[in-house]
C-alpha cells in the first residue's frame, strides 16, 4: 500500500528544485512506487527511436522524464501561485479534501 501524495494526475505544478527549476506543467502520470511524476514539458530528454509504424522517420525524439515528487509544488488554482497542501474533512460530504495552506480554499 502506498502513501497519500500531495499531487494528483492533472494538477498544475511548478518544479522547485533541479535542472528544470521554475518550469510549470500539468502532471501526466505518477509512479507511486518510486515517488516520481511525469510533468508535461518538464525534464526533457533525448531518446533515440528506431523507425516504426508510428514514427516512420525514426531519429532523436525529445520526451519527458520523471521528476521526484518532492521537487514539485502544486499551483493554487485561485491565485496561480505555488502553495503547500493540507487535508481536512469537508463538513458537507464528510470526505477528506485537499486544502491550500495559503488561501484555505478547497482544491478540486
Amino acid at each position: 500500500m502506498s502513501t497519500k501524495l500531495h499531487i494528483k494526475k492533472g494538477d498544475s505544478v511548478i518544479v522547485i528544485a533541479g535542472d528544470s527549476k521554475n518550469s510549470e506543467g500539468k502532471i501526466l502520470s505518477i509512479d507511486r512506487v518510486k515517488n516520481r511524476a511525469i510533468v508535461e514539458g518538464v525534464n526533457l530528454v533525448s531518446k533515440h527511436a528506431k523507425p516504426s509504424a508510428k514514427n516512420t522517420q525514426g531519429g532523436i525524439v525529445k520526451q519527458e522524464a520523471a521528476v521526484h515528487i518532492s521537487n514539485l509544488m502544486l499551483i493554487d488554482p485561485g491565485t496561480g501561485k505555488p502553495t503547500r497542501i493540507g487535508r481536512k474533512v469537508d463538513e458537507k460530504s464528510n470526505k477528506l479534501v485537499r486544502v491550500s495552506k495559503k488561501t484555505g480554499e478547497v482544491i478540486k
